[in-house]
Order: C-alpha cells, then sequence, then structure tokens
C-alpha cells in the first residue's frame, strides 16, 4: 500500500513559522513520524512539499497515473482558494484526506472555508503533528473498508 502526503505552500519554514499556530516541528520530522507509523501499518508513506501551485496540480496527476492507494494533504493556504488543485483531487479515486495542524475553524475567517471539503473524504485539524498521523490511519483504514 502506498500513501502519498502532499504538503503545501510555506510547509518548507515549519518550525519556523509561527511557532503559536505550528509548533516548533519541521517538515522533516513529520515525515519521519509518517514514515515510521507507515511502517507500522505496513503502508509505504512518500511526501511532497512544493511553494508552487502548479507543482502540486502535477504531483496530483502523477499520484493518480501511479495508482495510490490514498493521499493525505495540507495544502495550507490553498486550501481556502485554490479550485485548481481541488479539480485535481477530484480526479483522484482512492481516499483523500485533508489535514491541518491548527485549527483553521477558529482562526481567521477566510481560513473557515475549504475549497476541497466536498470532495475530501474527511478532514482532521487543530491537533497539531497528530492530525498527520490521524490522517493516515483514518487512510489506510478507508482503503480496507
Amino acid at each position: 500500500m502506498k500513501v502519498l502526503m502532499l504538503h503545501g505552500i510555506n510547509h518548507n519554514m515549519f518550525g519556523k513559522r509561527d511557532p503559536k499556530q505550528y509548533g516548533t516541528i519541521t517538515l522533516a520530522q513529520i515525515d519521519e513520524k509518517l514514515v515510521a507509523l507507515g511502517k507500522e501499518l505496513g503502508t509505504e508513506v512518500e511526501s511532497f512539499q512544493t511553494n508552487h501551485e502548479g507543482e502540486m496540480v502535477e504531483r496530483i496527476h502523477k499520484g493518480y497515473f501511479d495508482g495510490v492507494d490514498a493521499v493525505l494533504i495540507n495544502a495550507g493556504a490553498w486550501t481556502h482558494y485554490s479550485y485548481g488543485i481541488r479539480d485535481a483531487l477530484a480526479i483522484l479515486t482512492c481516499p483523500v484526506i485533508e489535514v491541518h495542524m491548527s485549527n483553521i475553524h477558529a482562526r481567521e475567517a477566510f481560513r473557515h472555508h475549504s475549497c476541497f471539503a466536498e470532495i475530501v473524504r474527511g478532514q482532521i485539524c487543530g491537533i497539531g503533528v497528530d492530525a498527520y498521523l490521524m490522517a493516515l490511519r483514518a487512510a489506510v483504514s478507508a482503503t480496507q473498508s
């Protein structure tokens, strides 16, 4: 089983960016935790991060052609306005789980809306790095049901 973890814009700055919202964990540490949990669950986790919207769309397309079993996505700010990424995700036939470390519903008003909400299996937010781990468990479960 293969799960694709998609990290969006500014996530390469985790550990430095707004520690009140995101803590001090780095993107590399998040990915390490996902890979370790993936091994426990018998799942390979591949991570991809970009600050370029078109690259994100192209990686989603590649995931489709590669036949990934599930996708986890934290698109960052793109969550709230990128219909291009939303349309790319809608092409996928596997479960997609939306992830956010911060509680997007308790933040600025523009963050309350997700362009992806209608097409994802579910959303997990507001519990820090554990949101990623819960999303991976949910994705594995969704592929087995």
